[in-house]
């Protein structure tokens, strides 16, 4: 992504509402219930890629886990996560970074992202992602992965996207981690339109 893409999202991070976006969700429901049913840990680290101020960060600290990140290429949707929370934003570790060019010295039990893969268009980029989550996730370790389906949108905030199935997932990222399962969803959007994702868990092999 270039420096105009983090400009992009620092602008609609600034300008409009947490429940005024396409990907709002007043609960995660999925996303929590593919991290529960992993069965991990509260102490896990779990790492939530594009998180922006997106309230799963909410929910996992109520459920009781312990060892969050965030990270999104916005800084304004950083801040605006902070100030919901409070005080319980010192709980998480926020990281600014545009995925594709994170770096970090820890590893993560679980890599959790709804939101920025399926923005990824060039084969490079692509490749250097999952080079990227299989050097940060541990042994055993698990990603959920939520993308816009093959019956999804072919943009989202005005930005082409690339769609994927079952099978694309599958092919991309065996053998390093190997597809558990996988799941369609309609997203209902602020705006009553739906949003068709298809969400999977892969197990690092």
């Amino acid at each position: 992504m270039t420096q105009s893409t983090k400009e992009h999202w620092n602008a609609i991070y600034q300008n409009k509402k947490l429940n005024a976006v396409s990907w709002f969700q007043e609960k995660p429901t999925i996303s929590i219930d593919l991290i529960n049913n992993l069965a991990i840990e509260k102490t896990a680290s779990i790492i939530d890629v594009g998180g922006g101020d997106s309230l799963l960060v909410d929910y996992l600290l109520e459920e009781g886990y312990t060892n969050i990140t965030v990270l999104d290429i916005s800084e304004k949707a950083i801040a605006k996560a902070k100030d919901r929370l409070g005080n319980k934003a010192d709980k998480i570790n926020w990281i600014v970074s545009d995925i594709l060019d994170f770096k970090s010295e820890n590893q993560f039990d679980v890599w959790h992202d709804r939101a920025a893969f399926h923005f990824i268009t060039s084969q490079k980029g692509i490749e250097k992602y999952i080079k990227g989550f299989d050097k940060y996730v541990t042994s055993n370790g698990s990603v959920i992965l939520g993308t816009f389906s093959k019956t999804g949108p072919e943009k989202c905030s005005g930005i082409p996207i690339t769609q994927y199935s079952e099978e694309s997932i599958k092919a991309l990222f065996e053998p390093l981690f190997k597809k558990e399962s996988c799941l369609e969803q309609d997203h209902l959007t602020p705006f009553d339109t739906l949003q068709n994702f298809i969400f999977c868990t892969l197990k690092k092999q």
